[in-house]
C-alpha cells in the first residue's frame, strides 16, 4: 500500500497496514427471523459526512431508527488470542507471561536446599529502570532505582539474585560486531546490508510479511536472551553448581513483544526441558507487584548511593548499569561504527542527518576524512511507518520484491555496507509498549526544560530517555572526528566515546574473556558426550570448529519465514 502525502505530513509514526486476519468478530445485536430470506439483513450500516457508523433499521417493527455504532478496540488479549499473527501454541505460551504466574511459581517453590528448589532470578532492562525513575514524584538516577527494584525483588518477593542486563547487552554487541564484519567478509547466506535489533516486533513483522528479507536480519541474539544464556549456561554451571532447570530466571521488559520473543523454540533446552528465559513481564507489571506488596518504590532503602562492588573474574557479580554511547535502544548501530572505526587504518570523520526532519530515522556516514570516501552506511529506524519504509528500500536494492511506493525510489545509492538499527516502537525501546504511561503531575499546563508541554507520549518518551542517561537527552553521534590514535583505537567525537558505567574498560574486558572461556567448554552431558569421543580435547582445528558452533549455538538464533493459516479469500466482511 503506497503511503498518501497527508500520511507522510502527518506525526503518525507507528502506520501498518492490518492484515485480514487481524479482525475482531462483532456480536449480531439482532436476533434473525425465520422468514427473511437468506442474506437478507435486518438493519444496514450507513455513514455519515464525519464518517461515524450508524445502524439503520430496515423492517417495520424498526421504525427506520439509527443508532450509531461504537468504534471497536483490539486489546492485547485480542491480538494474542487470534492466530493471523501468532500459532496456538504460541498463545498458550504467552499465558503463563504474567506477574501473577511469577507469584505462583514463588510461591510453590520448596525452601532453598529442599528437593525441586529452583533458583529464582531477576534481570532487569535498563529502559524498564529508567521508566520507573521517570515516573516517581521526584525523578531519580537509574542506579538508585535498581537498588530500590532489587531490595523489594530480593526481600519482598524473595529472589535469590537481581541484576541488570546492560553486561549482556555489552556481550551482545560484541557478537553484533562481530556477525557484520563476518558477512562483510562474505560469509554465505548473510549477505549485507544488516538489519540489527532487539526488537522481537519488528523480526515478526519481517518474518510475517517479507520472508524474503529474513537473511538481512542479524542473527545475534538480544541481551534478554543473552542474559538467559548467562544466567543458566554460565554463572549455574560455573558458580552455582546447578543445572539449567533449577533456575527460575524472571525477565523485566519495556516491551510485551518480549514475552513472544522468551517463548519461542529458538530458546528452548531440550535436554533440560527449559526455557532461557521462562517468564516475561513489562515494567507496567512490575510496578503492579510492588503496589500489591505495599512497596513503594520512591522510598529510599539502605545502602542505594554505596559505591557498586568491584568486578571480579572469580565471582558471580556482575557490573551494574555499564552504558554504551549511541541510542537508549541498544546502541547498536554506535558499537558498530566504533568497530568499524578502531578496525581503520585511517582517520574517519562522521556525519549525521535526519531524513526529512524525522528524528525516528536518522541516517550516519562515516567518511576516509582525506579522500571524503564512504567507508560505512547505517540508519536508526525507530516506528512502523519508518520500517516499512527500510524495508522496501533494502528489498528493492537486493532485489527482492517487498512492496512499492514512494520509498522503493530512496533505494538509489544504498552500499552494500549499509546496517539499520530497527526498532517498532516510535522512539525506541524507552517508549515500549510496557512502560509506564506519563503520570499525572504531566498536565498539559506543565513543560520541561526546551519549554515543550509534557502531556504528549512523544515528549514523555524523551523523559523516559532523559532518565536513561542520566541527565539531558543523548541525540546521538554527530559530526566529529574519529581519527585513529595508537593501539588502532579510535578517538570519537564526545558522544562516541567509550563508557563502561561504573568500571573501568579493562575490567569489562577481563570478565568478557571470562565468559567466552568458560563457555566455550561444554558442560554436563554435551561434555560427556564429547570427551567420550574425543573431540574438542585439544587446540586443533577440530576443537577450535567445535569452540565457533558452542558460540554461535549460545549467542545467536534463527529466523524463518512465518505462514498465516488465514486465506484472504476466506475472510468473512
Amino acid at each position: 500500500m503506497t503511503f498518501s502525502g497527508a500520511l507522510t505530513l502527518t506525526d503518525l509514526n507507528d502506520y501498518i497496514t492490518p492484515s485480514q486476519a487481524c479482525i475482531k468478530p462483532v456480536q449480531q445485536s439482532n436476533a434473525p427471523q425465520n422468514d427473511r430470506a437468506p442474506g437478507d439483513a435486518a438493519t444496514v450500516i450507513q455513514i455519515d459526512a464525519s464518517g461515524a457508523y450508524y445502524e439503520v433499521g430496515r423492517s417495520a417493527d424498526s421504525n427506520g431508527g439509527s443508532k450509531k455504532l461504537q468504534t471497536a478496540e483490539i486489546s492485547l488479549n485480542d491480538c494474542l488470542a487470534c492466530s493471523g499473527c501468532i500459532t496456538s501454541a504460541e498463545s498458550v505460551l504467552i499465558t503463563l507471561q504474567s506477574h501473577t504466574e511469577v507469584l505462583s511459581v514463588l510461591a510453590q517453590n520448596p525452601s532453598p536446599g529442599a528437593p525441586g528448589h529452583r533458583v529464582p532470578v531477576l534481570s532487569i532492562a535498563p529502559q524498564s529502570l529508567a521508566s520507573l525513575a521517570a515516573a516517581l514524584p521526584a525523578p531519580i538516577p537509574v542506579a538508585r532505582m535498581l537498588r530500590r527494584v532489587r531490595a523489594f525483588a530480593r526481600r519482598t518477593l524473595g529472589f535469590a539474585h537481581v541484576f541488570d542486563t546492560t553486561f549482556a547487552r555489552e556481550i551482545a554487541l560484541r557478537e553484533h560486531a562481530r556477525e557484520f564484519f563476518e558477512r562483510k567478509e562474505g560469509a554465505p547466506g548473510a549477505p549485507l546490508p544488516m538489519l540489527a535489533s532487539a526488537c522481537p516486533g519488528w523480526v515478526c513483522y519481517a518474518e510475517k510479511t517479507h520472508g524474503e528479507m529474513l537473511p538481512f536480519i542479524a542473527a545475534t541474539k538480544s541481551p534478554q536472551q543473552v542474559m538467559g544464556t548467562l544466567v543458566k549456561e554460565w554463572l549455574a554451571a560455573h558458580y552455582w553448581d546447578r543445572r539449567p532447570d533449577e533456575i527460575y530466571h524472571v525477565a523485566v521488559m519495556p516491551c510485551y513483544d518480549k514475552k513472544l520473543e522468551a517463548s519461542r523454540s529458538d530458546f528452548y533446552n531440550d535436554h533440560y526441558a527449559t526455557r532461557d528465559v521462562d517468564c516475561v513481564i513489562t515494567t507496567g507489571e512490575l510496578l503492579l507487584l510492588a503496589q500489591e506488596h505495599g512497596v513503594d518504590l520512591s522510598l529510599p532503602v539502605p545502602g542505594e548511593d554505596d559505591a557498586p562492588i568491584p568486578i571480579s573474574s572469580t565471582t558471580p557479580t556482575l557490573p551494574d548499569l555499564l552504558t554504551p554511547p549511541g541510542s537508549s535502544s541498544g546502541s547498536y548501530l554506535h558499537s558498530l561504527i566504533l568497530a568499524v572505526a578502531r578496525a581503520s587504518q585511517r582517520p574517519l570523520t562522521l556525519e549525521s542527518k535526519a531524513v526529512r526532519g524525522n528524528a525516528d530515522y536518522v541516517e550516519h556516514t562515516l567518511r576516509d576524512a582525506s579522500s571524503g570516501d564512504t567507508v560505512f552506511r547505517g540508519a536508526t529506524c525507530y516506528g512502523f511507518r519508518n520500517l516499512q519504509n527500510v524495508v522496501r528500500r533494502v528489498g528493492r536494492a537486493a532485489g527482492v520484491q517487498v512492496g512499492r511506493g514512494a520509498a522503493g525510489r530512496l533505494a538509489g545509492g544504498l552500499r552494500s555496507s549499509a546496517t539499520r538499527e530497527v526498532m517498532a516502537c516510535p522512539g525506541g525501546c524507552v517508549g515500549g509498549g510496557g512502560q509506564l504511561r506519563a503520570p499525572e503531575r504531566h498536565s498539559k499546563t506543565s513543560a520541561d526544560a526546551d519549554g515543550t508541554p509534557l502531556w504528549n507520549t512523544r515528549a514523555w518518551t524523551r523523559e523516559v530517555d532523559r532518565a536513561y542517561w542520566g541527565g539531558p537527552a543523548r541525540p546521538g553521534p554527530g559530526s566529529g572526528d574519529l581519527s585513529n590514535k595508537g593501539n588502532n583505537k579510535a578517538s570519537c567525537s564526545p558522544t562516541l566515546e567509550l563508557s563502561s558505567g561504573t568500571e573501568s574498560d579493562d575490567r569489562v574486558e577481563a570478565l568478557v574473556a571470562r565468559v567466552f572461556l568458560d563457555l566455550s567448554a561444554p558442560t554436563g552431558p554435551q561434555q560427556e558426550q564429547e570427551v567420550g569421543t574425543g573431540a574438542g580435547s585439544g587446540p586443533g582445528p577440530e576443537s577450535r570448529a567445535l569452540d565457533e558452533a558452542r558460540r554461535r549455538g549460545l549467542f545467536r538464533t534463527e529466523y524463518r519465514a512465518v505462514e498465516s493459516e488465514v486465506v484472504g479469500l476466506g475472510v468473512k466482511w
